[in-house]
């Protein structure tokens, strides 16, 4: 099975804990975007907590968890932010 490259934007919580806005990774095709979810709480086990309230965008577009990534594609993950 190949592997696709994905562009992961990060946002609020997830971005203060990668220290950047941006990683490449690499998944094997036909990969959910939730599974990109799951590679950073594995990296990191204290974003548990945002696994059920994280939404996902593929492209610019929010998407359903079980959506297929496909190589080159630009995933953001949305967890809930607070403020004015």
């Amino acid at each position: 099975m190949s592997a696709i490259k994905v562009t992961v934007k990060l946002f609020a919580v997830y971005q203060e804990v990668y220290g950047t806005s941006e990683l490449i990774l690499e998944f094997p095709e036909n990969t959910p975007v939730s599974a990109v979810r799951e590679y950073l709480i594995t990296e990191h086990p204290h974003l548990e907590k945002w696994r059920d309230v994280t939404k996902f965008g593929i492209n610019f577009q929010f998407v359903e968890p079980d959506s297929k990534l496909k190589d080159g594609d630009e995933v953001v993950l949305i967890p809930p932010v607070s403020g004015g």
